[in-house]
């Protein structure tokens, strides 16, 4: 009991983001339906499992109570401009890698 207690003192409540947990949740049904275990899967977000079975039936009840579960259009556009970034940053190094290569062979 004194161990638990300690690590509450010595870790601060955390805070996450609508977008984390239905992105956790998204990531706990893919995992789970390949089999992985819901312990595994909360060890590697740093979430207690009941916390993820927590956010999973938020989640549900968002989506009017179970169909589908799937995200909102707000949080869609928001993933789909962090997609965007990334992919704009993977093309622009592209063509820098490019056009170094290029010079390089003449």
């Amino acid at each position: 009991m004194t161990r638990s207690k300690q690590r509450r003192t010595r870790r601060e409540r955390r805070a996450f983001t609508n977008e984390f947990k239905v992105e956790a949740v998204r990531l706990m049904r893919e995992r789970r339906e390949l089999g992985v275990p819901l312990t595994q899967i909360s060890r590697e977000l740093d979430v207690g499992a009941n916390q993820l079975r927590a956010w999973a039936r938020h989640v549900d009840e968002g989506a009017g109570g179970g169909a589908g579960g799937g995200p909102s259009a707000e949080t869609e556009l928001r993933r789909l401009e962090r997609e965007n970034a990334v992919l704009r940053q993977e093309r622009d190094f592209l063509k820098k890698a490019a056009a170094f290569f290029a010079k390089e062979s003449r």
